[in-house]
């Protein structure tokens, strides 16, 4: 994984974006809710009104019942310098990776002073050459979305970065709240990875943990979701968000995926390991009725039934025909030495 963020393993990374909904005690509470859940890395974001938008900014879809512009709902999503770095510590505390998408140059700024591993470049930033060189002048990884890119600003992007020798992860993205099962663009991993050389992962937006799951089992690095609290919040990603009791859904699942995919099975060596149980499972000929010495067997005397501690099924056709040298009462497992020698060498 990126070397700085996660030595091994997909790195699982919450996304809060604007759920805590302006409110700083909600900041803190993701932080607490997140932590618990096993994930590695919770993820804001930072804007400054300011320095992003303008009072003529249209919404994309207008869902709030107190900001009249979307410029004043950023102005309500700001925090301060230092409250950030009050978020920032709370997540060192727990464990948490504190990782921020930053809107603006100034946002950047601001989030280099307060410190972070690796900067998240927003899909709708991939084309900022501002932004984007200010992430790669800082030497630290970045983590590329590519929700409102093409490949050529994709191609663009990436050549910047590296140019500068950033460790890059580039997550393949779909601009759609909630995501549908056909857009979500599993394809677009492994396209990636052998177009750029670089690692790869998903962001995703589709509400469940279906994607990120189907995506740790084509070995994606980086997985990013939305969270929720509950799924009765307030706010425009809440039906794009998975609950902190699926995001540990999530985590478990990609743990469990990575054990399986670290450790492919020999099935030859598996049978040879599974050799007792086998025969307590298998089953082996029996005589169906008594038979007396002599008695030449046909194929109704036989009959297969557990455990396979004696001739396996195997020996059915080759018994037909033979003779025992003893006497086997009806149900009792057949063995090698109740054959006649003679029949044995005939065989």
């Amino acid at each position: 994984m990126l070397s700085s963020l996660k030595k091994q393993g997909c790195l699982v990374i919450a996304e809060v974006a604007q759920a805590h909904d302006g409110s700083l005690g909600f900041a803190h509470a993701f932080i607490d809710a997140v932590a618990a859940t096993g994930a590695d890395a919770i993820k804001f974001q930072t804007h400054i009104a300011a320095a992003e938008s303008t009072p003529s900014e249209p919404w994309r879809v207008k869902f709030s019942f107190q900001d009249a512009t979307r410029y004043d709902y950023w102005k309500r999503m700001e925090f301060t310098e230092s409250q950030w770095i009050g978020l920032k510590e709370h997540c060192d505390s727990k464990g948490l990776l504190f990782l921020s998408s930053a809107f603006s140059l100034q946002a950047a700024q601001l989030l280099s002073r307060v410190g972070v591993p690796a900067w998240k470049i927003a899909s709708g930033e991939v084309s900022n050459p501002t932004l984007l060189d200010f992430a790669v002048l800082s030497g630290l990884p970045i983590i590329l979305s590519t929700g409102m890119s093409s490949m050529e600003e994709i191609d663009k992007a990436v050549e910047r970065i590296h140019n500068r020798g950033n460790k890059l992860a580039i997550l393949q993205c779909t601009t759609a709240y909630p995501c549908p099962p056909e857009k979500i663009g599993l394809n677009m991993m492994a396209l990636l990875r052998e177009r750029h050389k670089c690692l790869v992962g998903l962001s995703d937006h589709s509400g469940t943990i279906f994607p990120s799951l189907a995506a740790a089992t084509l070995g994606a690095d980086v997985l990013e979701v939305h969270v929720t609290l509950s799924r009765e919040m307030f706010g425009p990603d809440v039906a794009s968000s998975v609950t902190t009791n699926e995001l540990s859904q999530l985590v478990r699942g990609v743990q469990f995926i990575e054990a399986m995919l670290a450790n492919p099975i020999d099935k030859d060596a598996e049978s040879e390991q599974l050799a007792p149980m086998k025969r307590l499972f298998a089953k082996s000929v029996v005589a169906r009725r008594e038979l007396s010495p002599g008695d030449t067997i046909a194929a109704d005397d036989l009959d297969l039934r557990k455990p396979g501690t004696g001739l396996g099924p195997e020996w059915l056709p080759k018994l037909v025909g033979r003779s025992l040298n003893r006497r086997v009462s009806a149900g009792e497992l057949l063995q090698e030495k109740d054959l006649r020698e003679e029949v044995v060498k005939a065989g």
